[in-house]
């Protein structure tokens, strides 16, 4: 079993209580930037064990009664149909999803936000679907001269230009289905027409990392920079945090590049600025809750080797150039880790030499690894599947949890009526027939008892894996690496 190292309880008390008193500091109305994912928070898990992905909306919910959540979108990205790479979905479809994920656990929905409104016909007709699903929506502008100009921006010609949004609680929670959504503009421009209508109100941010009060070279601040390696985003000493109280923290580049610009802009619009420093405007407790910091550091290390071979891949696939590999080696030193320490990879190269074929490995939460070969029948993925669940129910090797009497005629499917000219089983494939055999072999059914016991389980592949087997071992929760190779033959 995986050494907690996070107090997930005492982070959800903590974490509402403190949001809780600054919603009071500003006299009863909190517009709260909520940064990062508010629920399937998988990095956060990873890091921090004992984190559960979904901590944060289990802590919102404990304020669900005083909260409702405004969903942002920049109308650039509608026209552009970005996508959410984790999901494969576009933005605009994101932005539904999340709403029906929300009210699903009874959480308030009030509306979405489009920003960078300027006309777009696409982004107008993403308005009417979503006022046909009974979804308010609102409109906020360009500003000439965002960010520098604060006189222009703090007027009737910038903020005073977009919708002002009819909220009816005490905290707004302001997310969306990415950065660079415009957030903390919309937070902003809220403020603005409250302090207009005489409405007391402020402003927080709430990121999940980095950690502003533990070292800057911690590995799990580190962690977060690997995360972020393609956006350039960079932890540092926050400066006015240091010269306002004499007290070393951490913030990342673009919250202490705004700093000044969002300063004046509060001290603007509400006659002086509540906050010294960018550290000031966080409400994250996360750092206060580690209670075994050595199994932090480590699975934290871990996380930024699985950075580095993800990045080692999509550099081979062509998404990513080779800065972000060379930003992740510098990180990997920072933080005193290598590739070697992930245990996991040895035992799959060693099997792909031995076997002339694509092979992986796995090591289950007790320590102990298996592999799994290229086969006839089984890919090596499947095959290391089937041998991971035998080793976790005791089951001889020898023994066949799935019948060739199954397989044969699904690879004849496969290549018979479906035009694939690979006959083996992927993971999903292997697991519907392991399904089907559960039903007449014990064996099979011991199997499949123990397939929550692979989440948390560390893989590696001697080669990329199929968009199949990759998401299928995501949703498993297996943390999953890739040798940068491509298999020698292009196969379905």
């Amino acid at each position: 079993m995986p050494i907690i190292g996070f107090d997930n309880e005492k982070y959800l008390h903590m974490q509402s209580q403190y949001i809780n008193e600054r919603i009071s500091q500003f006299g009863g109305k909190l517009y709260l930037e909520f940064g990062g994912k508010l629920f399937d928070d998988y990095h956060a898990s990873r890091v921090l064990p004992g984190f559960e992905p979904d901590s944060k909306l289990k802590m919102l919910m404990q304020l669900k009664d005083r909260v409702e959540i405004v969903i942002v979108i920049n109308t650039s990205d509608i026209e552009k149909n970005k996508l959410r790479s984790d999901l494969g979905i576009t933005y605009e479809q994101d932005v539904i999803r999340l709403i029906d994920c929300f009210r699903s656990i009874n959480l308030y929905v009030s509306s979405v936000v489009m920003t960078r409104f300027s006309g777009q016909s696409a982004c107008i007709a993403y308005q009417k679907r979503l006022e046909s699903l009974g979804i308010k929506v609102y409109r906020h502008y360009d500003i000439d001269g965002y960010p520098s100009n604060i006189s222009k921006i703090v007027s009737d010609e910038g903020y005073g230009k977009n919708e002002y949004i009819e909220t009816s609680r005490e905290l707004v929670v302001i997310t969306a289905p990415g950065p660079g959504s415009g957030k903390m503009a919309t937070c902003l421009s809220q403020l603005y027409h409250e302090h207009k209508k005489g409405i007391q109100a402020g402003y927080a941010k709430f990121e999940t990392f980095p950690i502003w009060n533990i070292p800057l070279t911690h590995p799990v601040n580190l962690a977060y920079e690997a995360a972020t390696a393609d956006l350039n985003d960079v932890n540092m000493i926050d400066p006015f945090h240091l010269e306002a109280y004499g007290e070393t923290t951490v913030n990342y580049n673009r919250d202490v590049e705004i700093f000044p610009v969002v300063k004046s802009m509060l001290e603007t619009i509400l006659g002086t600025c509540p906050y010294k420093s960018p550290t000031d405007m966080g409400v994250n407790m996360a750092g206060n809750c580690i209670i075994d910091n050595d199994a932090v550091m480590e699975a934290s290390r871990q996380e930024i080797v699985r950075r580095y071979y993800t990045a080692l891949c999509e550099q081979r696939r062509g998404a990513v150039t080779e800065d972000v590999v060379y930003k992740l080696e510098l990180l990997m030193k920072k933080a005193q880790v290598s590739p070697s320490d992930r245990l996991v990879v040895e035992p799959a190269l060693k099997k792909a030499e031995i076997t002339g074929s694509p092979a992986a490995s796995l090591m289950l939460g007790d320590g102990r690894i298996v592999t799994g070969k290229t086969s006839e029948l089984l890919g090596a993925s499947a095959a290391l599947l089937l041998n991971a669940l035998k080793t976790l129910a005791g089951i001889d090797d020898k023994i066949h949890l799935i019948s060739p009497l199954i397989v044969e005629p699904i690879c004849r499917l496969k290549t018979d009526h479906f035009g694939n000219r690979n006959p083996r089983l992927h993971t999903d494939e292997t697991l519907i027939a392991l399904s089907i055999s559960a039903a007449t072999d014990s064996n099979a059914e011991r199997a499949m008892k123990e397939i929550p016991n692979l989440r948390g389980c560390e893989l590696h592949s001697s080669v990329i894996l199929s968009p199949v087997d990759e998401k299928v071992f995501k949703r498993l929760g297996i943390n999953l690496t890739c040798e940068p190779q491509f298999k020698e033959k292009i196969i379905n």
